[in-house]
């Protein structure tokens, strides 16, 4: 009993200030849902199957814009391929758990409570299930928030608040945390330059995904590179 309970505290104590978080973009995701005509059931719905505010969002937006089904899912499936990738990298900590709570696990993931549970997992002392804690936590509030926000959006004015700019927010603040040092600094900025390039030639948001992809793959060689350089200066310092 006294080890649950301590299960959680510590799972909802780590996922407060993400929750702090989804409130107002939880909010703000009904609020622009609602004005592209879904309703508070949808709007649910939508938060409960797919859990992933980034996809949400570009989804809410291509519906507004008339966009067709299959281009609708085949954007928001590109977008959350990253997720793979999370997953992957939590899953070396949990080779002993069983496939059941891996796939609890990996409903769970996002960009928010992957930072925050790879980080601990890091330092030690986590486990999945306070990581299942923590998950499900934040997946809880972001459901209420933005079927809250799909209710109260009849009453708000579209565009409203700045509304339409709480994503880009909360991505900008999460990459200003991510950027610490001069390698991360130079993806970020050739992910940029290269996103507002290729958007003049590739559809939709494909260009997004390409940009993330190749300046990923970039830094990657680089840091090997670097790690290289610094090996072999070690050995010929000794």
């Amino acid at each position: 009993m006294f080890k649950s309970k301590s299960i959680a505290v510590d799972g909802v104590g780590a996922a407060w200030p993400i929750c702090l978080g989804y409130i107002p973009i939880g909010l703000a995701f009904g609020v622009l849902a609602q004005k592209a005509g879904l309703g508070p059931c949808e709007i649910f719905l939508m938060s409960l199957l797919v859990f992933a505010g980034s996809s949400q969002f570009i989804a809410v937006s291509m519906l507004d814009c008339g966009a067709a089904s299959a281009s609708i899912i085949l954007t928001t499936f590109t977008v959350n391929l990253r997720h793979l990738l999370m997953s992957s990298a939590l899953a070396v900590y949990f080779t002993k758990s069983s496939r059941k709570k891996l796939g609890l696990l990996a409903y769970g993931v996002t960009d928010e409570s992957f930072a925050v549970n790879y980080s601990r997992l890091k330092a030690g002392k986590w486990d999945i299930e306070r990581s299942l804690v923590l998950n499900y936590t934040a997946n809880m509030i972001w459901i209420i928030s933005t079927v809250a926000g799909g209710f109260g959006g009849q009453f708000i004015p579209a565009g409203a608040f700045g509304i339409d700019y709480a994503l880009p927010a909360m991505f900008i603040c999460l990459l200003v945390f991510q950027l610490n040092g001069q390698k991360y600094l130079f993806v970020a900025m050739l992910s940029g330059v290269l996103a507002v390039f290729l958007s003049l030639v590739l559809p939709g948001n494909m260009y997004i995904v390409a940009a993330s992809i190749f300046s990923a793959t970039c830094g990657t060689v680089l840091k090997k590179i670097f790690e290289k350089k610094s090996l072999k200066g070690r050995a010929h310092d000794q």
